[in-house]
């Protein structure tokens, strides 16, 4: 299911393409070669991934990407409620980016396909410098089509839309310091939950005390995100960088995090990352990890992702650099290694595997996850 595991691919890919500043300029010819692993929970997921730019004449970038996730699952929502599964993901995605002056405008689309679901995407983006370049505002729309499916049953296809739409802004403080800001929102709509989920109910008919039943979710959510990014050079060409991020949707969850990294150059090929980072959120309105019986309510979530849980996160990352003085056709290269180990605490999703636990005493929850980055990129 992509739902499940698109937060993975957007936290892998943005450490390729997130910047504190979107300047309106046009990306560097350049490709990258990727492989990520997540490997935390019981679940597995690793692939290749590769991205291609090319510039046309100084005014127009083209880019392509190609990503596979191959996921083997046997989280504990899995184990309890069903068997352990493999299955993989393949994206395809293209942009291409306009210059005029000191603007770029920007338009893309993507698609992925698994045996149980099928996503498409478009969006366009706005990017404009002002005064001295000094000031940077960008804004952009997406929407997105998807049919989910579900393993055994070709007859269940159940269409999701969702619409995002965000704004940004960048400044240059000093010459040392820059500060962003960026808003969006999600308006989502359609089939919204897990098809292979269930809740669980209390039931004393049966020896564990409990049985299950599937998940419901409204047919409707809308989200909004508020972040703040600020980064200070220091005189040996090293940076402090923060982040503080807020979100909150119609569902009832409220969410904040907040980072801190330093980067530190060493020599002239050399670069090493290290950060730390938390984040915290409530519990959906309709979320229980033991409902007092069958059809409790008109919604049921019991999704750990919907629970109040936290996770904190400590980053590593070394890159090496080197240029080519004597290649006609490459500029430089850089191998870069990332790695991300992240530790999650839930409040109110407890460990049902646990036996000889009445229901509802069971331990709670938690894991941790090793991310794994290694990519090499070439300049041209």
């Amino acid at each position: 299911m992509q739902n499940k595991f698109i937060f993975i691919a957007l936290f892998v890919l943005s450490i390729l393409i997130s910047s504190i500043v979107e300047s309106a300029v046009l990306p560097e010819d350049r490709a990258d070669v990727l492989y990520h692993r997540f490997d935390g929970g019981g679940v597995v997921i690793d692939g290749p991934s590769i991205l291609i730019r090319k510039s046309i004449k100084d005014t127009v970038s083209i880019s392509l990407n190609y990503y596979v996730d191959n996921v083997s699952s046997a989280s504990i929502d899995v184990v309890t409620t069903a068997s352990a599964y493999t299955e993989e993901r393949q994206e395809q995605s293209m942009s291409i980016e306009y210059l005029r002056d000191k603007t770029v405008l920007s338009v893309n689309y993507g698609q992925s396909t698994e045996n149980d679901y099928d996503a498409k995407s478009a969006g366009f983006n706005f990017t404009q410098d002002f005064f001295g370049d000094l000031t940077t505002l960008s804004a952009g729309y997406s929407q997105g089509w998807d049919v989910v499916g579900k393993r055994g049953d070709e007859s269940f296809a159940e269409d999701a839309k969702r619409k995002q739409y965000r704004v940004g802004l960048s400044q240059v403080i000093t010459k040392n310091s820059l500060v962003g800001l960026s808003w969006e929102t999600i308006t989502d709509a359609g089939f919204l939950n897990n098809p292979y989920r269930s809740v669980r109910y209390l039931d004393t008919s049966v020896g564990t005390g409990f049985s299950f039943q599937s998940e419901l979710y409204p047919e409707t959510r809308t989200s909004d995100a508020f972040s703040i990014r600020a980064m200070y050079y220091l005189p040996y060409r090293a940076a402090i960088k923060t982040e503080y991020r807020v979100f909150s949707d119609t569902w009832g969850i409220e969410a904040k995090n907040y980072e801190l990294g330093y980067t530190h150059p060493y020599g002239e090929n050399w670069i090493f990352d290290v950060k730390f980072r938390h984040y915290e959120q409530t519990k959906a309105n309709f979320y229980s990890d033991l409902f007092s019986r069958i059809d409790a309510q008109n919604f049921l979530a019991r999704d750990k992702e919907m629970s109040t849980f936290s996770n904190d996160s400590v980053g590593l990352a070394v890159s090496y650099e080197y240029e080519l003085m004597n290649s006609t056709y490459f500029d430089r290269f850089s191998i870069n290694l990332a790695v991300d180990y992240i530790d999650f605490q839930f409040e109110d999703f407890r460990d049902i595997t646990v036996n000889g636990v009445a229901a509802g005493e069971e331990p709670l929850y938690a894991y941790d996850a090793l991310v794994t980055r290694l990519y090499f990129s070439i300049w041209y």
